[in-house]
């Protein structure tokens, strides 16, 4: 299944993700594409804009399910993973994540762009990478504060979270 819609550059994009496993990159142009892979099973993808704002939603996932969702290389992303694997690419823009369980890794292009970062795990390993510190365990909460526009959210319930270089 592939849902697409055009989408300007340096917009407002929501996503309500079901469990599963999600690769977030670039797409070649302005526009919004979600792809499914492996078992889709009865799994939909609902993309819908308006002006600057578009939603993205992916519902009813069975095992072992994978998406591709392509965005702008510019876009503010605000993410609700139910649950399962994110690795988001280095996407210009400021970034609001959460997911209950799993692992995700942000790429980071450079550690410059943010003026803020928040990043918490209540149980597993916290990777700051760019930002310049690891820890792992029991309530992990890191802060950052830099020169950048861009702020950078995320929080994991239990799971990996790891910023990597570019």
């Amino acid at each position: 299944m592939k849902v697409e819609k055009p989408f300007a550059a340096a917009g407002n994009i929501e996503m309500q993700l079901d469990g599963g496993n999600y690769d977030i990159r670039p797409a070649a142009g302005d526009l919004i594409r979600v792809s499914f892979g492996g078992n889709a099973g009865n799994a939909t993808a609902d993309v819908t804009t308006a002006g600057d704002h578009a939603n993205v939603s992916v519902k009813n996932t069975p095992n072992n399910f994978k998406a591709t969702i392509e965005v702008p290389q510019t876009a503010n992303l605000v993410c609700h993973l139910s649950a399962g694997n994110l690795d988001m690419a280095a996407i210009t823009g400021s970034k609001d994540i959460d997911s209950k369980a799993g692992n995700v890794e942000i790429a980071v292009a450079n550690s410059n762009d943010y003026s803020a970062v928040d990043a918490s795990v209540k149980i597993g390993n916290l990777d700051a990478g760019p930002f310049g510190k690891s820890d792992d365990g029991i309530a992990k909460h890191f802060t950052w504060s830099g020169s950048g526009k861009y702020t950078l959210r995320a929080n994991l319930g239990a799971g990996n979270l790891s910023f990597k270089g570019k």
